[in-house]
């Protein structure tokens, strides 16, 4: 398992989310209260998933996750990240390509770290 998820934009690492950093308890209800959420269902590339797997949840929480980011709202972004480091640890990257209005993205698991990645300071932040 890696210790860190890196957010890879354009061929641009963003994000890199420590793992090793402890979530406090309200931030890990957080996201107990996000999978509660996701249970009653959601839209999911135009589709409603009533009843969605482990990677559908991945890929609806990468959607908010790069909008989030377009739009820069740091509660989204930090929720995110922390959603999908925490729930998916074999993650590794989430590599995403935007051009124009549309994003399209791979989540990669259990892949070797980067290699001459960029930190980004990050720390999370639930609200």
């Amino acid at each position: 398992m890696s210790n860190k998820l890196y957010i890879v934009m354009n061929d641009v690492t963003r994000l890199e989310y420590d793992r090793n950093i402890r979530l406090p308890g309200h931030q890990r209800e957080f996201l107990d209260k996000m999978d509660e959420d996701m249970a009653g269902g959601f839209e999911l590339a135009g589709e409603l998933v009533a009843s969605p797997n482990p990677i559908q949840r991945a890929q609806f929480v990468t959607m908010q996750l790069l909008m989030a980011m377009q739009r820069e709202d740091e509660g989204l972004i930090a929720a995110s990240c922390a959603y999908l480091a925490n729930r998916y640890p074999e993650m590794t990257r989430v590599v995403a390509t935007e051009q124009g209005e549309q994003i399209s993205f791979n989540l990669l698991f259990n892949e070797e770290p980067l290699q001459n990645a960029v930190a980004v300071n990050f720390e999370p932040k639930l609200h």
